[in-house]
């Protein structure tokens, strides 16, 4: 009965947190506006008409957005942690989130110097591409390598290759399509559309839908493989699917608001320690939750902390997320240690 009442408070809490910062977002900005004007425009009831634009062509859209990503984000991170058994796997980490974002890049100024629109499932396809470019090249490094120090290393190399090479076909691009491209390979919120949310939705609801499907698998699976067989799991298939699963979250989240680093490391931790629990079933709501919590609060820092000049997603997400990263390999090694 403990345990179910901790789980229950956990997840009020969180769900708390993500409605307190939802709010925030809306509230809180570089244009100061009063509560009435924001519930009048939330509610439809006229009112001032720049408050209501600020309000639902702005703010709303990237608040669901960064909710809707982070949750990705943090889902993505869980599943590369079962699937590698390695507890900093994420996409950041890994070389998934920079394999998209060269992959995005490329896309955007192809498309950009014909006159072209990039549309989201482009975007989305072009994303998800180059993660799993990115995931072929580490799996295949996984063969060959039993010691998850050097794979993670190996992930973190594709992702200083794929990030120097954005880089270089960002100085190539026009000048016009320059800060569009810079703004987005340093990862932001920003300029997010009512299509967007809608196109992201579409993609991340089904997969976390089909992630939550596999919670009974994932709970085998981290047992060892030879356990996941003897209970029944097909593990190829299952591995398969974890693989796309995180490899499109990640693409989802890199191809609207770019590279965002840590939130798929930090949350799933920062989750397991406050539920007292690593059960899948209980772990996945947990990090969407939380995921969404987390890039709330991050994004709110990231717009209105200089107002009106705005930092980058990642770089308020990494202050935050490094640290738990930090204290999660000192904990591992004095357990080592110890043992």
């Amino acid at each position: 009965m403990t345990r179910t009442r901790r789980l229950a408070a956990a997840y009020i809490a969180l769900a708390a947190a993500v409605a307190v910062l939802f709010a925030l977002n809306l509230f809180w900005g570089s244009v100061s506006l009063a509560p009435g004007a924001v519930l009048t425009a939330l509610l439809g009831k006229g009112g001032d008409a720049l408050a209501g634009n600020i309000i639902l062509q702005l703010r709303l859209p990237r608040a669901v957005m960064a909710a809707l990503l982070g949750a990705a984000l943090s889902a993505a991170g869980y599943l590369l942690q079962t699937f590698f058994a390695n507890p900093i796997a994420g996409p950041f980490v890994m070389g998934v989130s920079s394999g998209a974002k060269l992959a995005v890049a490329l896309t955007m100024v192809v498309f950009l110097d014909h006159g072209m629109l990039t549309s989201s499932a482009t975007m989305i396809a072009a994303a998800f591409a180059g993660a799993m470019a990115s995931m072929a090249f580490v799996l295949a490094v996984a063969r060959r390598v039993q010691r998850m120090s050097i794979l993670v290393i190996c992930g973190v190399m594709i992702g200083y290759i794929c990030s120097a090479i954005t880089d270089i076909v960002v100085a190539f691009a026009q000048d016009s399509n320059i800060v569009n491209l810079h703004n987005w390979s340093q990862g932001s919120f920003s300029g997010v559309t009512w299509a967007n949310v809608q196109a992201a939705a579409l993609v991340v609801l089904p997969a976390l839908a089909a992630s939550f499907l596999l919670s009974k698998p994932m709970a085998a699976y981290q047992m060892g493989e030879a356990y996941a067989r003897s209970v029944g799991v097909n593990v190829k298939p299952f591995s398969a699917a974890l693989v796309l699963l995180s490899s499109l979250l990640a693409a989802c989240v890199t191809a609207f608001a770019g590279p965002i680093s840590f939130v798929g490391i930090a949350v799933p931790h920062l989750v397991k320690q406050l539920l007292g629990s690593a059960k899948p079933l209980h772990v996945l709501p947990g990090c969407c939750l939380g995921g969404a919590a987390f890039c709330l609060f991050c994004d709110l820092l990231a717009r209105s902390l200089f107002a009106p000049t705005e930092l980058s997603i990642s770089s308020v997400t990494a202050v935050f997320g490094a640290p738990v990263v930090i204290w999660l390999l000192v904990r591992r090694n004095s357990e080592r240690e110890g043992a």
